[in-house]
């Protein structure tokens, strides 16, 4: 297959072949789904958002139910070949293609129950659908990501970092329950006290150990109207030191940071929020602060958490949004981060980002962050430092932005970070053993015990 003129050529790589394809999938159980091999759906799964790398599958399943999931994990691991469960298709360097394999493509797999304070969601629905199948009955799950777009499943299996991380941690840290199709096709379901190691090493696992099909949630009253603040800082360590002490005091629900690009430099703007009684209360939350200027306005929760909308509408109208996306994600320690992201930023020349990419910096502490992945720096305070860049034309060539990424993972973890791993860096295996640290062996044994065989995720190149 022979990328578009704007995409990179994949890279050849000896997971790339898988025997006997040709004849793999002539004998296809009963299912209550359907199995796919026409050209559109194969297109579908051999790319992703980030527009990086280009693997076509044998065929891709459409489920009908979580036991077809687990009915052709089985008939794969049979015959020799690799599986891939794919949510929205948003990583960014083939994390989810599986060439010459199987992809399952759980978006098919959606259906949600709110009861009581728990949501029992399959894995393809969408945290958009989540939250608007809640907020009717004054319920809302505790965490998200900015992009309300993502798949349960999606986010369960990456950590799910967001704005109400000081509050809630992250959306891993939130799951009660889950059922798992394990790689050697058994359908199962895991928690803190059944099965607690394959509970462990899939939330965050970057589906090593099993494919989630369903997930139980804890929710909490929703919030009717949020007070959203805007503030804008003149430096780096200006914006993470007002961070930090708002993120002790807890005085937001919702607490994250941007570096903004300037004709003269960089700007640095704290996005806060407070939620229903709190929206009266500038003078508390905001008079003490050191902003360069400021600005608030009362909006409803639902807009509130899809406040990126408009922008990815206008990225979609540019063509951005289909353009490569060569993401880079990390978590530094507090006592490195101002220094980190003051010499990377000082470093970036023009074209290093592209037109619509954005750069995040805010504080994660990781006292909430209770599940053993995604794996956070040793310090009691880290910050997510997140360089989403976009290969735009004019910009630099995708190619140049992955090598860049390569340098800034090496400068990451010199200054003792650890990389979140939803971007486009490569990796070698020790890397990734560096990367998982004191969860290896764990993560290691899981492997071991529940895919025996490696059929499951070979897009990750974690084993």
């Amino acid at each position: 297959m022979t990328p578009p003129p704007h995409l990179p050529a994949a890279q050849p790589d000896p997971t790339d072949s898988a025997p006997g394809v040709g004849t793999a999938f002539d004998t296809v159980p009963a299912l209550d789904g359907e199995l796919r091999f026409d050209q559109a759906a194969l297109d579908a799964a051999s790319t992703d958002f980030g527009h990086l790398v280009s693997r076509p599958p044998a065929a891709v399943l459409s489920p009908g139910s979580a036991q077809d999931v687990a009915t052709m994990v089985r008939y794969c691991r049979e015959r020799g070949l690799k599986v891939a469960g794919r949510g929205q298709g948003h990583s960014t360097n083939g994390q989810a293609q599986v060439p010459s394999g199987l992809v399952i493509d759980l978006g098919s797999l959606d259906s949600i129950e709110i009861r009581d304070d728990t949501a029992i969601v399959q894995t393809g629905a969408r945290w958009s659908t989540l939250v608007q199948a809640s907020l009717p009955m004054g319920l809302t799950p505790p965490a998200f990501t900015d992009y309300l777009e993502l798949s349960v499943g999606g986010t369960l299996s990456a950590g799910g970092l967001g704005g109400q991380i000081g509050r809630h941690g992250t959306q891993v840290d939130n799951v009660l329950e889950l059922q798992v199709v394990t790689g050697e096709g058994e359908l199962t379901t895991c928690s803190p006290t059944e099965r607690p190691d394959l509970f462990r090493a899939v939330l965050g696992g970057l589906g090593q150990c099993g494919i989630i099909t369903r997930a139980t949630l804890s929710l909490v009253p929703a919030p009717r109207s949020v007070r959203h603040y805007v503030m804008f800082f003149g430096s780096v360590a200006a914006l993470t030191a007002q961070q930090a002490k708002l993120i002790e005091d807890g005085r937001f629900d919702y607490l994250v940071g941007q570096a903004l690009p300037t004709p003269d430099g960089w700007t640095y703007m704290i996005e806060a929020a407070a939620y229903d009684g709190a929206a009266a209360d500038d003078a508390r939350l905001t008079g003490d602060l050191e902003h360069t200027s400021i600005e608030a306005q009362d909006v409803p929760y639902f807009d509130f958490l899809n406040r990126l909308a408009p922008a990815v509408e206008a990225f979609e109208s540019m063509g951005e949004w289909k353009r490569p996306h060569p993401w880079y994600d990390s978590l530094l320690p507090a006592s490195t981060v101002n220094a980190v992201v003051t010499e990377t930023l000082s470093g970036l020349k023009a074209g290093a980002l592209g037109v619509s990419a954005v750069v995040l910096l805010y504080p994660v502490p990781t006292a909430q962050c209770r599940t053993p992945l995604p794996v956070m720096p040793d310090e009691d305070l880290v910050y997510l430092f997140s360089l989403l860049k976009t290969a735009s034309p004019g910009a630099d060539s995708a190619e140049e932005m992955v090598a860049a990424n390569r340098s800034q993972y090496d400068a990451t973890v010199a200054a003792g970070g650890r990389w979140y791993p939803i971007g486009s860096v490569p990796l070698t295996r020790n890397d990734w053993v560096h990367h998982f640290g004191p969860f290896w062996a764990e993560l290691e044994a899981a492997r071991h015990r529940y895919d025996p065989d490696g059929v499951l995720t070979p897009g990750q190149r974690i084993f």
